[in-house]
């Protein structure tokens, strides 16, 4: 059985491909240019770019699984339509694909993003409202890659969709932004921390939450995957657990952090760096703190794991690769 991977080299892909393999599976791996997260894997490597559609009929010939997880994050915006083109017609390119290719089971990966977070002080489940076109170009188009994969599953796709929280945990290899802050904060490189929160899963609960989607998850159906809700700050106090290195005492209040992104984000422009925080991003930290998993428990057995120690993966996983080392 051939089981093929998009964006298998980002984050959540390099997890779920090391645990295909620990299955004993025949894993087909959709590459671009990083393949970090892959080397010493044996693994098929084919170049796949899910703008190009039939780049995609070549990566899943002959596939019984494709868990499309290839996706453009972003929190500058539109990014020159890269985030419409990769988000959406690249979702509607992998759903054509898996039809001519007879796939015979898809898991699209989407995200608490695509949902409306207002109402704040009401929980957010799969029954809430997707974005519409009033919302963050990131945030419509993961609602937008979601009503492909429903077009699809008209025309007949087996497929079934998770949409998981914010990513933390182990083999983060670019490393991510968040893992970014993780190793700033052990080398003390960050004066302060910001104000807000998200809900954290571990990468490993995705993971498993994806596999239980593929044998178990209704076709057309969303499965939220959630772990647990701490504020910045409580994540700088969970490391300082782990490493005994005190983060910042500075929080910087979220109207400071908001007044200052625009500056922030134009400097950044200027300089060709990326900014510490941009006005999506701190968007995404007043987002709704109660996303209910009660669906993924009752229907795949999702049961997420603490999130200490989802930070002691963190990490143990930095220092394999020798990154907590002074200048790291």
């Amino acid at each position: 059985m051939t089981t093929v991977v998009t964006g298998a080299s980002g984050h959540v892909g390099g997890n779920l491909v090391r645990e295909l393999l620990a299955q004993g599976r025949t894993v087909r791996c959709g590459v671009r240019d990083d393949v970090q997260a892959l080397e010493g894997l044996d693994v098929e490597q084919v170049k796949a770019d899910v703008r190009d559609r039939d780049s995609l009929v070549k990566a899943f010939a002959g596939a019984d699984t494709v868990f499309h997880l290839a996706a453009l994050i972003s929190v500058a915006g539109e990014m020159g339509g890269l985030v419409q083109d990769t988000n959406v017609k690249g979702v509607a390119n992998v759903v054509s694909a898996c039809l001519e290719c007879g796939v015979k089971r898809l898991v699209h990966f989407a995200s608490i993003h695509a949902f409306q977070q207002s109402p704040l002080d009401e929980p957010l489940n799969e029954t809430r409202t997707r974005v519409s076109d009033d919302g963050l170009p990131y945030d419509r188009s993961k609602a937008g890659g979601i009503a492909e994969v429903l077009k699809g599953v008209e025309q007949g796709l087996n497929a079934t969709i998770v949409c998981p929280t914010a990513v933390l945990g182990p083999n983060d290899f670019k490393p991510s932004r968040m893992g970014q802050v993780f190793l700033k904060l052990y080398h003390r490189k960050l004066l302060g921390l910001i104000e807000g929160g998200f809900d954290w899963v571990d990468v490993r609960d995705i993971v498993a939450g994806a596999l239980a989607a593929e044998e178990k998850g209704r076709v057309g159906e969303m499965y939220l995957l959630s772990g647990n809700y701490a504020t910045v700050a409580e994540l700088g106090d969970l490391a300082k657990e782990v490493t005994k290195v005190p983060p910042p005492k500075m929080v910087t209040p979220m109207w400071l952090g908001r007044s200052v992104a625009p500056f922030a984000e134009a400097w950044a422009s200027l300089t060709k760096t990326e900014p510490l925080f941009t006005s999506e991003s701190l968007a995404a930290l007043r987002a709704n703190k109660t996303i209910e998993n009660d669906k993924a428990r009752d229907e795949l057995g999702y049961s997420p794991r603490p999130l200490l120690d989802t930070v002691k993966a963190v990490y143990q996983s930095f220092e394999e690769r020798g990154l907590l080392k002074k200048g790291g």
